[in-house]
């Protein structure tokens, strides 16, 4: 294609992911430099009938003044980034310094709310996105091999989860749990425990919050590889069936190796997704016991008082390095095989 017909194939799309792509993450990075003016304090004297007292009260007007001549609010360069709310260098250093070994420093350390939240986050993404994608496959494997009179209905009802909104998924989810809920009571029925609750520990809810990102991410996988196997050769696997390859052996060497680009296109997908978990925290009411990097942007948002941008804008540029970093190798490695094959 000559250079000038591609740049005019190109420019919607890269205007597109300039203006909405490019130019509000650069915002939001400038913003995280910033933190919000103190408000103006002045003392007053209230005099009333036994005498005058001297009281300190907020300044509005001149509070608001100082907003709207520095609206980004007071400079603050990588302060944010390293404040006991984010990665926090000083409190790190004085937990080494007063731990007694590397696990009670661990834990000290998993108690600050960047790395608590940062705990949860990478646990739930780790454990999530490979479950989704052996579950994902499992079912479009045992889909595909059921006759065609019934494989729509069963796709449909495959589907239903990744249909349903993740908040008023995770809502229902969590009213089943609940002591008086379905799951809930069975459990406590079937374990003959009257007091156990999903909800009352950080491992229990850790668990729930596992299985409901299984369920509501599985089916977007299922139909990936389901599409994927119906451009699998069949070629190949009757040359497998005639050499006496058994069913796992020809999933493992054919089919596997077939939809391999497909199980990368996946595990991008939840690697970036399962990173910025947020509705199942929410849904559940699990802020107690576990919290994600994008709560603690909706948590600073939604501060009573003063919504802190800088620290959310903070925690933002953070997130979005975490899922670089993550992404990294999956997409070094594509690029590799890419080249390997040119």
């Amino acid at each position: 294609m000559p250079h000038r017909a591609f740049f005019w194939f190109i420019l919607p799309s890269a205007t597109a992911m300039l203006l909405f792509i490019a130019l509000p993450i650069g915002s939001v990075a400038v913003q995280s430099l910033f933190v919000e003016h103190p408000r103006v304090i002045v003392e007053v004297e209230n005099c009333g009938p036994f005498g005058c007292e001297i009281e300190s009260v907020v300044d509005t007007e001149a509070t608001e003044a100082l907003r709207r001549e520095k609206p980004l609010g007071r400079f603050n360069g990588f302060g944010t980034y390293i404040n006991r709310n984010h990665l926090a260098f000083a409190e790190l250093g004085e937990l080494w310094r007063e731990s007694s070994g590397a696990r009670e420093f661990l834990d000290a350390a998993l108690s600050l709310p960047f790395y608590k939240a940062l705990s949860f986050t990478l646990a739930y993404t780790f454990l999530v996105t490979p479950l989704v994608i052996l579950l994902g496959f499992m079912i479009a494997l045992a889909v595909n091999a059921l006759p065609r009179l019934i494989k729509g209905p069963v796709i449909f009802a495959s589907l239903l989860p990744f249909i349903i909104t993740p908040l008023i998924g995770s809502l229902v989810l969590f009213w089943m749990i609940d002591a008086n809920g379905i799951l809930g009571a069975s459990l406590q029925r079937l374990l003959d425990a009257p007091d156990l609750s999903l909800k009352a520990s950080a491992g229990l809810t850790w668990l729930v919050l596992f299985v409901y990102g299984v369920w509501h991410s599985a089916p977007f996988a299922f139909i990936v590889f389901y599409a994927g196997l119906q451009t699998v050769p069949q070629d190949t696997l009757e040359s497998a069936m005639i050499d006496g390859a058994g069913a796992w052996s020809r999933v493992w060497y054919v089919v596997v190796p077939h939809l391999a680009p497909l199980v990368v296109f996946v595990a991008l997908i939840q690697l970036m997704d399962n990173f910025r978990v947020f509705e199942p925290i929410v849904g559940f009411s699990a802020s107690a016991n576990a919290t994600s990097l994008s709560w603690i942007i909706f948590n600073d948002l939604r501060s009573e008082g003063v919504q802190l941008f800088g620290s959310a804008a903070a925690t933002s540029m953070l997130t979005l390095v975490g899922v670089a970093v993550l992404i990294a190798p999956v997409l070094a490695r594509t690029w590799r095989d890419f080249q390997r094959k040119g």
